[in-house]
């Protein structure tokens, strides 16, 4: 009966890091995606995908492009 227990126990523990280690590359993976998508906006998109939120939100990555050193004119 003990060798049982352990064996559920050794289970138990593959399975939580495997779930951690799964969540791990997801967050990585996500984060990724996310920077991706700022670093389009900032230097191919020119303004085009956020014009649409508003000026202040368009002068501030107008000002990132300068501060990346991006040619936007």
């Amino acid at each position: 009966m003990s060798l049982h227990t352990a064996a559920s126990g050794t289970d138990r523990t593959a399975v939580q890091a495997a779930t951690v280690h799964t969540r791990d590359w997801l967050i990585a993976s996500a984060a990724v995606i996310v920077a991706l998508i700022a670093l389009y906006a900032v230097f191919f998109d020119n303004g085009s995908l956020i014009s649409a939120t508003g000026s202040y939100l368009h002068e501030f990555a107008h000002d990132g492009r300068h501060l990346f050193g991006a040619p936007c004119h």
